[in-house]
């Protein structure tokens, strides 16, 4: 075997490593769809942009906001934004203002030139956390509920951390608020005590920089739901609408969808429209539990309970703690 020059081999894994780099990087919305499309979209999954290097020099503030929390199709997307102090011009430059105030058309094209444009590109960051309706269904429909705040602020927290770790210098942070902002605010500042935190209602519309992570959370799940790819086989395209339980064309699709098992995993099934919509459509499965015979028969560890010689009530069925009734945890007599 010829021995490859250490030069040769630094060349060779540059050629190599730099199409790569290219195809991941995400500065136009076509690169952004095929992104997330290549994705196994039953999964959370996350993308942080590339950092400019003011952000890590210069103290910065940094925007948290999200998309899809009330649809019953599709991920929920976290994003964040973040910038330094002395850049803030470059936010009102771009004209970035509450997301759902813009339409579609112009939340693209902000997008596009927060990714394009050199003055842009030099300042801002951003990154977003695509949250599966899988992991939302099986937060919420689990024996241990965790309800979709927990799942918005963990995601919100997480992302933070993201920052931090990519080398942002975070000073301030602004945040658009689940749940009562000022317990929110105290739970982030125990977290994070260093940073000036700020939470409120409708932060998107007053703060600009969480005006940028609204978009960049808002434009990321349209484009995730134009280019869903459906694991279970479905023909791509098929009109399922915004995914909000008031449009006629979500509720169509799930009116009219095949069912046999359920739903694709696109489709929160922990929402009442969706448990509605099996209802009347899904068949029905039965389980045979063990009767009370098979019950009866089960070994036993063949001694007397010490429980038979206190004063109690002997017939009395004691109720098992809530930790292992929540499990369905039951004793073991045989391997």
């Amino acid at each position: 075997m010829a021995a490859v020059s250490p030069k040769l081999k630094q060349e060779k894994n540059l050629e190599e490593e730099e199409p790569k780099s290219k195809r991941c990087k995400i500065d136009s919305l076509e690169s952004l769809g095929p992104y997330i499309s290549s994705k196994d979209n039953a999964k959370n999954f996350t993308y942080i942009s590339e950092i400019p290097q003011i952000c890590q020099d210069e103290p910065c503030v940094l925007g948290v906001d999200e998309a899809g929390r009330g649809p019953v199709l599709g991920p929920m997307v976290y994003g964040i934004a973040f910038c330094p102090i002395t850049k803030k011009e470059v936010l009102k430059k771009l004209g970035f203002a509450d997301s759902k105030q813009l339409t579609e058309e112009k939340r693209d094209v902000i997008f596009d030139e927060m990714n394009q444009k050199d003055y842009a590109v030099e300042s801002i960051g951003w990154a977003v956390e695509v949250i599966a309706p899988n992991d939302i269904c099986m937060s919420m429909l689990r024996r241990t509920k965790r309800s979709l705040n927990e799942v918005s602020m963990d995601s919100a927290i997480g992302l933070i951390r993201k920052a931090i770790e990519a080398g942002v210098n975070i000073a301030e942070v602004y945040v658009d608020t689940v749940g009562p902002p000022e317990k929110y605010q105290a739970k982030l500042k125990q977290i994070f005590p260093k940073f000036k935190i700020t939470v409120a209602k409708k932060a998107d519309s007053t703060y600009p920089i969480v005006s940028a992570a609204s978009i960049c959370a808002k434009v990321s799940r349209d484009h995730a739901l134009k280019v869903w790819s459906f694991r279970e086989g479905l023909e791509p395209g098929i009109n399922f609408g915004s995914g909000y339980p008031g449009d006629p064309v979500t509720k169509n699709f799930l009116g009219t969808y095949d069912l046999v098992f359920g739903f694709p995993r696109l489709v929160r099934f922990s929402w009442s429209t969706a448990g509605k919509a099996l209802e009347k459509k899904a068949y029905d499965m039965e389980f045979d539990d063990e009767d009370e015979e098979q019950e009866k028969q089960k070994a036993t560890y063949g001694s007397e309970k010490l429980s038979k010689y206190f004063a109690a009530d002997r017939n009395e069925q004691r109720k098992r703690h809530e930790y292992f009734r929540e499990r369905c945890l039951e004793h073991v007599a045989d391997i």
